[in-house]
């Protein structure tokens, strides 16, 4: 098959080298021309593990290849398949502005029969507009047939997502492009679900939107555990041999983080809103997950109420490990409020060099400790928790260890003589 990816990004990236390594051939355009010459030249600007050989594989094979000539690839190739940015906005609805600008594309450069996928996360009834829209601007129906076909991907681990998903779910209008569609995916062996367009979107935003509230009740659990002096790791291996419930998500921490969840609970609360429905739920899972990097602060104030002009240095800058994404960070909202209490913040992250006024972010994880008085631990990096903790109680000034992902073993810290402080341990 031939495909156009429109959409350079994260999803657009993993999704062209993936297709393109099923034996499609694959062009993936974008209006960046910095991004698209970096690429062709093999440079890959995100980070996800295997993603840099897969795109060098497949472009050396002449299976991928990218361009910056948006119209003119939308007008040469059959099926093309969307996966630009739908950022939020500041009032929490998505910024639909770059599916727009494609849907003018498309409309302007249609001269055969195509079908259009949207891979973006985009609101309920989306794509039901995309189609009243070329409707409207022309366009036969019998010229094209619009696709709701959303990503279910993990940074970190979007390849072997993609190479062994649990599901492909494609919202049609109609039959007529389904055979088409299942030969997009045709080595993997996950079950299709078709459905309505509105349902495809809906089942991207229900599935997020229930991991988040996984993750906010195991948050607000641990703080029971907490009061009660129980250990929250006992509590979660008991739910996690639930059938009913999965050990998947019930980790207590920082909060969830990155560019999906925050943005697509509120992208789901504003499409319940304009429809007049209530989301309580909703609401108290955004409300928990607000607040805990205040109750890890506040766990750190019984032992030093006043962070004022304390060096603490903060490990882990993305908002979770095997990624260079630190989008919507819970670790980078935490390194603003010691900012705010007056504390001197030092980083360190693998991937991540922080780019933040009054931030010192270090190259080597144990001279970012020097004389600290606190450690944090943000984001569990494996190297945190197989690091030297000896090194790092000689480096430090101060013997406090606020580990906010409950990662690194507490009775090994405690033997060097840390302090040791978590939620729910």
């Amino acid at each position: 098959m031939r495909i156009c990816v429109v959409g350079a990004g994260y999803v657009g990236l993993t999704t062209a080298a993936t297709l393109a390594d099923f034996g499609h051939e694959v062009q993936c355009v974008d209006i960046d021309h910095v991004k698209i010459e970096g690429l062709s030249l093999g440079f890959v600007p995100i980070y996800e593990p295997g993603l840099t050989e897969l795109i060098d594989k497949n472009r050396k094979d002449g299976r991928l290849r990218f361009s910056s000539q948006v119209k003119e690839s939308i007008r040469d190739y059959p099926v093309i398949l969307i996966a630009v940015g739908t950022p939020p906005k500041e009032d929490g609805s998505s910024n639909l502005s770059s599916i727009h600008q494609v849907v003018e594309i498309v409309a302007s450069t249609i001269q055969e029969y195509k079908i259009i996928i949207t891979k973006s996360t985009v609101p309920p009834g989306t794509n039901e507009w995309i189609y009243q829209k070329l409707v409207e601007m022309g366009l036969d129906e019998d010229r094209f047939d619009i696709v709701s076909n959303p990503e279910f991907l993990r940074e970190g681990t979007a390849l072997w997502d993609i190479l062994h998903p649990n599901k492909i779910v494609f919202g049609t209008k109609s039959d007529r492009p389904i055979k088409v569609l299942k030969k997009l995916y045709a080595r993997g062996k996950a079950p299709y679900i078709f459905t309505s367009l509105t349902g495809a979107e809906l089942i991207k935003y229900a599935s997020n939107a229930f991991l988040a509230t996984k993750i906010s009740f195991a948050n607000e659990m641990a703080r029971i555990c907490d009061a009660y002096d129980v250990d929250y790791a006992d509590i979660a291996k008991g739910l996690g041999t639930d059938p009913r419930i999965g050990r998947h998500f019930l980790k207590a921490g920082l909060g969830f983080g990155g560019s999906c969840l925050p943005k697509d609970l509120s992208a789901l609360k504003d499409s319940a809103t304009r429809k007049k429905v209530e989301t309580k739920l909703l609401d108290a899972v955004m409300a928990i997950n607000d607040t805990q990097i205040e109750h890890y602060l506040n766990k750190l104030g019984t032992v030093l109420p006043d962070l004022a002009a304390k060096q603490i240095t903060v490990w882990g800058v993305t908002f979770k490990p095997g990624t260079d994404d630190s989008r919507f960070s819970p670790a980078i909202a935490l390194i603003e409020q010691l900012i705010q209490k007056g504390s001197h913040v030092h980083t360190y992250d693998p991937m991540v060099q922080l780019q933040l006024a009054d931030v010192s972010s270090f190259a080597d994880q144990y001279e970012s400790v020097n004389h600290s008085d606190v450690l944090i631990i943000a984001t569990e990096w494996e190297q945190f928790q197989k690091c030297n903790w000896s090194e790092v109680k000689s480096r430090m000034k101060g013997a406090f260890i606020l580990d906010t992902r409950n990662c690194i073993d507490g009775k090994t810290v405690r033997r060097e003589g840390f302090i040791y402080l978590g939620v729910g341990i």
